[in-house]
């Protein structure tokens, strides 16, 4: 059998990069345009909490970045990653076995915002799962300028509107007492809070800085729903230190693994 790649993957070879992050403990597939694995996934992965033997979604998984990374550190914990492109999906999938980590991940095409229906289809039921967590798009639409790349635009684009119905299909999954996690923008912050206002309390906000003396540019929530408890505002982490490099805060979640206090409370 010859081992020349044919010319579809000759292309794809051109179009897809297998990047390191977490300090090599995690391996990727991404596509070299459009949207990139950044920060973001990973700080989602570590606040969430998650347990052997839980059921976890990522919903907007695109290639698998922050439910892998999550799958990685917690040992028996199965979990599903929810994306619509089809393209992403499939490097979701691709990523999955990469990584070892198949045999605790599934991959499903799918809006987040699919009725319930569709989600059982799936196999992911009402009340069936211990943990959620998102990366929804959340650049307002209307003070960004359009991408011409349709996956950056779908990656990045989203609205208020938008972030309530992937919480509402959250809150429909989790079982009473199961969390969600969310990373959002920090000057939207009273969206997210209005979205959590039904179904959820306990809600548990950490302001991400890009250093010290800068507002904050990312907020991380982690909600319990059915639970009555109040709000709590956690000190800022801080991705520079005040020299402009990164914070070993930073440097030990994103190379070495650690976790966020949202993900132990």
């Amino acid at each position: 059998m010859s081992c020349v790649p044919t010319r579809a993957e000759a292309m794809q070879a051109r179009q897809v990069s297998e990047d390191a992050v977490l300090g090599g403990r995690l391996r990727l597939r991404q596509f070299k345009e459009g949207h990139r694995i950044g920060h973001d996934a990973i700080l989602l992965a570590a606040a969430c909490p998650g347990h052997a033997g839980e059921r976890a979604a990522d919903l907007g998984a695109g290639v698998g970045a922050a439910g892998l990374a999550l799958a990685a550190r917690v040992g028996g914990l199965t979990i599903t990653l929810v994306e619509l492109d089809a393209g992403l999906a499939a490097l979701a999938s691709e990523n999955a076995r990469l990584n070892g980590l198949a045999a605790r991940v599934a991959v499903v095409a799918l809006d987040a915002t699919a009725p319930a229906r569709a989600y059982a289809a799936a196999g992911l039921h009402p009340g069936s799962l211990d943990r959620v967590l998102m990366n929804p798009p959340f650049n307002d639409a209307r003070r960004s300028r359009a991408s011409p790349d349709a996956r950056r635009e779908l990656a990045y684009l989203g609205s208020n509107e938008m972030l309530a119905a992937w919480l509402r299909s959250a809150g429909r999954l989790l079982r009473a007492g199961g969390t969600v996690s969310l990373i959002w923008r920090a000057d939207a912050l009273d969206a997210v809070l209005r979205a959590l206002a039904t179904g959820f309390g306990a809600a548990v906000v950490l302001p991400v800085h890009p250093k010290p003396g800068k507002a904050a540019i990312r907020v991380l929530v982690r909600a319990t729903k059915a639970s009555r408890a109040a709000l709590t505002l956690l000190p800022g982490f801080f991705l520079e230190d005040a020299a402009g490099q990164v914070s070993k805060e930073a440097e030990a979640l994103l190379r070495q693994g650690a976790i966020l206090p949202l993900a132990s409370l």
